[in-house]
C-alpha cells in the first residue's frame, strides 16, 4: 500500500514569506491520536459486520448504483471527512486532515492488486515524483515496515523521510484491508546535496507530523475496487499567512489522494518492470 496517498504541505509560499519552525506539542499529539483511535475503531466495527466494506456501501441504492457506475467508467471519488464518531474533534495548534478516496481497476484480481501495494522496493517507480526513493525494511508475513522519501512540489519543494507500519489482513478471496502508521517522519533540509541534513523530529516546518492509513479492497464487477481512507496532522494556519496557507490545506490533501489512487490503477493496468511478488 502507498503512504504517500495525504502527504498534507500546511504551508506553500515563496522562502522569504514562509512561516518559521514549529513544535509538536503534546496537546496537538493527544487530540490526533484519540481521532485515530476512534476512527480505527469505526473501522474495526465495520470490518466486524462486514457492512459498509466501502464507503458508498451506506448510500441509498439509487445513488449509491450511479456512483459504482462513474467509478466503472474511470472516475475518482473522494470526499472529505470532518467529523468521527459523530464529533468534532479539535486540535490544539494543529489540524487533522481526514480523506477518503476510491478507484476501480478493471481486469485486476485482488491478488494482483496486492502484489502491487507491497512491492514497496519499487513505488518510487509507480509513484514519482511524489515517492523519491522507498524500500522494505523488515517483512514477516503481512507485516511491514517500510521506508519512504516523499517530495511534494507547489512554489516550493518539501522532502520528508518517512518509516510506516503496515498490516495487511485477508478476509476472503475477493476482499482484503490493511492499515498503517508512521514511525518516523523528518524533515530534510538541501536534500541530495552535500550538506543534506535531517530537521529534528517535531521542530520542523509542520508539513506532516502523523499519517494513519486503512485501505480495503473488493474484487468484484471483472476489477477490483480499492478505497484508501488517510488522515494527516500537520501544523495549524499561523497567523498572517492565512490568506496564503488556507487554500492548500485542503486542496492538497485531496490532490495527494487523487493522484496516489489514479497512480494505482495506471500501474495495475499496464506492465511493471522488475515487481516482484509479496511473500
Amino acid at each position: 500500500m502507498l503512504i504517500a496517498a495525504s502527504f498534507a504541505l500546511a504551508a506553500i509560499a515563496p522562502a522569504c514569506a514562509t512561516p518559521g519552525p514549529v513544535e509538536l506539542k503534546p496537546p496537538t499529539t493527544e487530540a490526533y491520536e484519540r481521532y485515530v483511535r476512534l476512527t480505527q475503531a469505526r473501522n474495526d466495527e465495520e470490518l466486524r459486520l462486514g457492512s459498509p466494506f466501502l464507503f458508498l456501501d451506506a448510500l441509498d441504492t439509487v445513488p449509491r448504483e450511479a456512483a459504482y457506475a462513474a467509478l466503472r467508467r474511470g472516475e475518482v471519488r473522494i470526499e472529505r471527512e470532518a467529523r468521527v464518531a459523530g464529533q468534532v474533534i479539535q486540535c490544539p495548534d494543529g489540524m487533522i486532515h481526514h480523506w477518503v478516496g476510491m478507484i476501480f481497476v478493471p481486469g485486476a484480481t485482488l491478488g494482483e492488486t496486492l502484489r502491487l501495494l507491497q512491492d514497496y522496493n519499487h513505488q518510487a517507480s509507480y509513484y514519482s515524483p511524489d515517492v523519491m526513493r522507498s524500500r522494505i525494511l523488515a517483512h514477516s508475513g503481512n507485516d511491514f515496515r517500510v521506508y519512504m522519501r516523499f517530495r511534494r512540489k507547489k512554489v516550493i519543494t518539501v522532502v520528508l523521510d518517512t518509516e510506516h507500519e503496515i498490516h495487511y489482513l485477508l478476509l476472503d478471496a475477493t476482499r482484503a484491508h490493511s492499515r498503517s502508521a508512521t514511525l518516523r517522519v523528518t524533515e530534510v533540509e538541501n536534500p541530495g546535496k552535500a550538506d543534506e541534513t535531517q530537521k529534528p523530529v517535531g521542530r520542523d516546518g509542520g508539513y506532516l507530523w502523523r499519517m494513519n492509513t486503512w485501505w480495503r479492497f473488493l474484487e468484484r464487477d471483472g476489477g477490483t475496487y480499492v478505497q484508501s481512507e488517510s488522515v494527516s496532522l500537520t501544523r495549524s494556519i499561523p497567523t498572517g499567512f492565512g490568506w496564503l496557507i488556507r487554500p492548500f490545506v485542503t486542496s492538497i490533501p485531496r490532490e495527494a489522494l487523487t493522484f496516489t489512487l489514479t497512480a494505482t490503477r495506471s500501474a495495475l493496468t499496464q506492465p511493471r518492470p522488475g515487481s516482484a511478488p509479496a511473500r
